[in-house]
C-alpha cells in the first residue's frame, strides 16, 4: 500500500522528534546495551511478546548465564528451560518456542537466513519477531509494530481499519515509513515502544510529556 504524501509528511517530521526523545527519555534496558548480541536481541524480543519488558528484564542476566547461545538451550531439556521462563507465564509454550528455534539454529551455527520467505518457515517466527531478526541481525529499517506502537501511529494520525494490526495494510505500510525515514532505525523503534509505553498509555495518557503532542489528532481530546 502507498502512504500519502501528507502521512509521509507528517512521518518524516515525528522521526525525528522521537530520535531526540529517545536520547533524553529511552528506558534502558541490557538488551539494548552495545554489548547485547544478535542471539540475546531475538530471544528477548521473542520473551517480549505478551510481556512487560521490566519482567523480562528481571531474569536476563540469570537467563543468559544459563543459556549463552543457541546451541546451549537445544541441549537443555524442556524442564531447564521452563524452569528459568517460569517468572513471565505462559513458560510450557515459549519454552517450546525456543526449543525448536535453537535447533535449527544450532544446525546452522546461530545465523539467520537472509530471504524473508525463510525467516517467516523458521519455528517461533511471526511477523514480530520476523522483523525483529531483519532489524538486528540484517539492519534492515522494518518496524517492530506492536500494540504499544499502534497506539502512538494510530493516535498521531488516524484509526486502522482492520482488527488485527498484523493485516492492516495502512499501518503496516505507514509503520514501516515511519521507521525508514530516521537516522537510526533501532532507536526509533526503541522511541516509539517506550512512547507507547510510558507517555501514550491507553488510559490517562501523558499528552503534556508527549515530543509529538504538536500536530497530534488525539492530543486535543485526551488533554481535554
Amino acid at each position: 500500500m502507498v502512504v500519502s504524501h501528507s502521512d509521509r509528511q507528517r512521518a518524516r517530521r515525528i522521526a525525528r522528534r522521537l530520535e531526540a526523545w529517545f536520547d533524553l527519555e529511552g528506558r534502558s534496558f541490557p538488551w539494548r546495551k552495545k554489548s547485547a548480541t544478535n542471539y540475546q536481541k531475538v530471544v528477548c524480543e521473542i520473551l517480549l511478546q505478551r510481556t512487560r519488558a521490566e519482567t523480562v528484564s528481571s531474569l536476563y542476566h540469570e537467563f543468559f548465564k544459563a543459556f549463552p547461545g543457541w546451541k546451549k538451550i537445544a541441549g537443555s531439556s524442556t524442564s531447564k528451560v521452563e524452569k528459568h521462563l517460569k517468572p513471565l507465564g505462559l513458560w510450557k509454550r515459549r519454552s517450546r518456542s525456543l526449543l525448536d528455534l535453537a535447533n535449527v539454529l544450532h544446525e546452522t551455527g546461530g545465523k539467520f537466513p537472509k530471504n524473508r520467505e525463510e525467516i517467516d518457515k523458521l519455528p517461533a517466527v511471526g511477523q514480530y519477531v520476523g522483523n525483529s531478526i531483519e532489524l538486528f541481525v540484517h539492519g534492515r529499517p522494518l518496524p517492530l509494530l506492536d500494540v504499544n506502537m499502534s497506539r502512538v501511529i494510530e493516535r498521531y494520525f488516524r484509526p486502522r481499519k482492520l482488527a488485527d494490526i498484523r493485516y492492516d495494510p495502512w499501518l503496516q505500510a505507514l509503520a514501516k515509513t515511519i521507521i525508514t525515514l530516521g537516522r537510526n532505525p533501532v532507536k526509533l523503534n526503541w522511541s516509539m515502544l517506550d512512547l507507547g509505553g510510558t507517555v501514550c498509555t491507553p488510559r490517562n495518557p501523558g499528552c503534556s510529556r508527549c515530543p509529538i503532542r504538536r500536530g497530534c489528532s488525539s492530543a486535543q481530546k485526551y488533554s481535554a
